[in-house]
């Protein structure tokens, strides 16, 4: 197992080399100097990325919207199929599976310097109502045990781990997926806040001289109307008094023990509305905001600037993601153009935008069916069995790596220069198949121009799927599952309009004329034209075929250079699907 763990992690750092030994050199815990956040040797922008779904599941991370909520429904569906022991055992094992030290030191390797834990109260202590006695806070060792480990292997790479208390006794906001809360019951118990300032002070006296925890972030994504019920999620609050005094309170119970670790505080409406939030009441403190699928200019961050401004306080992107290569990286290059640190969402999940893709399980959908009420309830053994595949699917020897996604967060943001997906290499004894889905990586416009490149749905309430096949990248290609049976890799490039191309680099090792045989499927009239470093090649005319089927088209006499050649494929006329090309 430690060699396959091994060879998956070299696998994984293709950007960065073979992974050298970390060994963890002193730097001095994090703090604030009037807008920046330093240590010991200068200035430290950081560069995170959210462990969701981990200690924490959301739903939608283990595709069941519309069978559970929360985790705590989660929890019910699968203690609906197998017993309270095994569903205990499966969430033991999937804590065990989903972050070890492979995961830390691969995470290291490609770029972040920071963790941000979402954490469940309920790792630490007893829910309110589980109390014998009011008041009284039962401490459990498990939640400290993970943050105990994140810790030593963060040490050994010289990264800040962020603690992040994302589900809060009672229930923070009324988008209760984020705080696994039936109902909201800390704004008006004060018992739920009494418990949430204790964990504060337990966890700052447990870690106060741990120099590699970087920050206390002590109320994820508040959302809830204090003034109005209409109001669910506090988007228009103008006082948030409540959201201010518990924070004090929080801030006033940790510096009881801790005088060193920055307090990380976020504003009502997911972290954007900070109204009445202000003034800051401690020394060493952060301003976060969360940014999703709005538009990339500074107009939309420009309310956090003048706080920054005006409060002389740093700001940290604690949450973003979810959404395109492009969007990401557009989003990045605006944030870090201001000096501000950002952390990614998430590391690992079902579906794409995330580094790690967990895989489908056999049988799942089947078990989802029953979680739905649409299918017969399965045998406690095949339950048990798709659910033990889906913790060990969680490891990340069995994940899905996705280069684009981490080359879109780091070397596109500092390049616009695309490089090769794979190696392309073109020699006179054998054809080279390219296929469609491999095209370079690099940013829209630059690797590839397709017109759905990123959901802006906050600014322009249009969702858009900027994937429409959601397979094997997340950039705007559309790319599907391929049904080509005499040659493909399982993908193709579909859903291709006027107007879009994509790129391929290939290093070809004698200069001459070669044939392109491009597989294609289309079922209206269609077509593409290629160009080679710039020069621009016959167009294809691809007739209406009435019904869609896979075709060979060839173009002969392409002049290729010896060494590397820059090869495009240009739609003029959509509605075609491509598989492959070959080159001969």
């Amino acid at each position: 197992m430690k060699t396959r763990k091994l060879k998956v992690l070299k696998k994984a750092v293709v950007f960065t080399g073979l992974l050298l030994p970390a060994i963890a050199f002193a730097q001095g815990f994090l703090r604030t100097d009037g807008k920046n956040i330093v240590n010991d040797h200068g200035s430290v922008l950081l560069r995170g990325i959210g462990l969701g779904g981990w200690v924490l599941q959301e739903p939608y991370m283990l595709e069941l919207p519309g069978i559970a909520r929360t985790q705590t429904q989660i929890r019910a569906k699968i203690n609906s199929a197998v017993s309270g022991e095994l569903t205990g055992k499966f969430y033991d094992t999937w804590i065990k599976n989903g972050v070890t030290k492979t995961d830390i030191d691969s995470l290291s390797s490609w770029g972040f310097n920071s963790l941000r834990l979402p954490m469940h109260y309920n790792l630490f202590t007893l829910p309110v109502e589980q109390e014998t006695l009011t008041g009284e806070n039962t401490w459990l060792e498990k939640g400290f045990t993970v943050i105990d480990s994140l810790l030593a292997w963060c040490k050994s790479n010289n990264m800040y781990l962020m603690l992040d208390l994302h589900a809060v006794p009672g229930g923070q906001g009324n988008d209760i997926a984020i705080s696994d809360a039936s109902e909201i019951k800390l704004w008006e118990n004060d018992e739920n806040k009494k418990k949430t300032i204790a964990l504060w002070k337990k966890i700052a006296e447990r870690y106060a001289r741990e120099e590699w925890i970087g920050a206390y972030d002590i109320l994820n994504e508040p959302n809830y109307g204090f003034q109005s019920n209409e109001d669910k999620n506090g988007c228009k609050e103008e006082g948030n008094e409540a959201l201010r005094e518990l924070m004090i309170e929080i801030t006033t119970a940790i510096r009881e023990v801790d005088n060193k670790h920055i307090i990380v505080i976020s504003g009502n409406c997911w972290g954007t509305n900070y109204r009445g939030i202000f003034p800051l009441w401690d020394e060493n403190m952060v301003i976060s905001f969360h940014k999703y699928w709005n538009y990339n200019t500074v107009e939309e961050i420009d309310y956090m600037l003048e706080y920054r401004e005006k409060y002389n306080a740093p700001l940290w992107l604690s949450e973003s993601g979810e959404n395109s290569n492009a969007w990401s990286n557009d989003a990045i290059r605006l944030i870090e153009s201001h000096n501000i640190g950002w952390c990614w969402w998430t590391y690992k999940k079902m579906g794409l935008s995330c580094p790690m893709q967990v895989k489908p399980v056999p049988g799942y959908e089947k078990l989802k069916k029953y979680w739905k009420g649409e299918g017969e309830k399965l045998s406690e053994k095949e339950a048990w069995e798709i659910l033990s595949q889906l913790a060990e699917n969680y490891k990340i020897e069995n994940t899905v790596y996705h280069k684009d996604y981490i080359d879109a967060l780091f070397r596109q943001v500092k390049t616009g220069e695309t490089i090769p997906f794979k190696p392309h290499v073109l020699n006179k004894r054998k054809k080279l198949t390219i296929f469609a889905s491999d095209y370079d990586l690099g940013r829209s416009s630059r690797a590839y121009f397709d017109k759905d490149s990123a959901n802006y749905r906050t600014s322009t309430n249009e969702n858009t799927i900027w994937n429409k096949g959601l397979q094997y990248r997340n950039d705007g290609v559309d790319i599907i599952c391929c049904d080509d049976d005499e040659l493909s890799n399982g993908y193709c490039v579909g859903y291709i309009e006027a107007g879009e191309w994509i790129q391929y680099t290939v290093d070809v090792e004698k200069a001459g004329k070669y044939t392109f045989n491009s597989r294609i499927a289309n079922q209206d009239a269609a077509s593409f034209y290629f160009t080679v470093n710039n020069t621009k090649t016959n167009s294809v005319q691809l007739n209406q075929a009435g019904e869609k089927k896979w075709i060979t088209r060839d173009l002969k006499n392409i002049a290729l250079k010896k060494g590397e050649n820059v090869i495009r494929m240009y739609a003029e006329q959509g509605g075609f699907d491509i598989s492959n090309i070959q080159i001969e």
